[in-house]
């Protein structure tokens, strides 16, 4: 997958969900996508290259996303094992099983 196709893949899963109420950073490999939840709705964007603040950071494999999309893989299994780190705002991150 792209990172285009798991923008858009993204955009409509956390459109579904209420706003976040803050941001939240996906590093997928040298890809980053950014979850704006602070306003009416939750907007997806690539964020790659770009300084960017959240209120929590996710960071993964492309692979590990992959896995996480299939289902080969728990998200907490995967927080466990080390193949999803996280930084910040911990209730963000809980919120990231409704978006995989």
């Amino acid at each position: 997958m792209t990172i285009n196709e798991i923008a858009d893949d993204m955009s409509q899963k956390a459109g579904s969900l209420d706003p976040l109420g803050k941001t939240l950073l996906f590093c997928l490999d040298d890809e980053e996508m950014l979850i704006d939840g602070t306003g009416d709705a939750n907007v997806v964007s690539i964020v790659s290259g770009q300084e960017v603040e959240a209120d929590c950071t996710v960071r993964m494999s492309l692979d590990t996303w992959g896995k996480l999309q299939r289902a080969e893989i728990k998200p907490f299994m995967a927080v466990a094992s080390g193949k999803i780190k996280a930084k910040g705002d911990m209730s963000i991150a809980a919120k990231l099983k409704k978006l995989t």
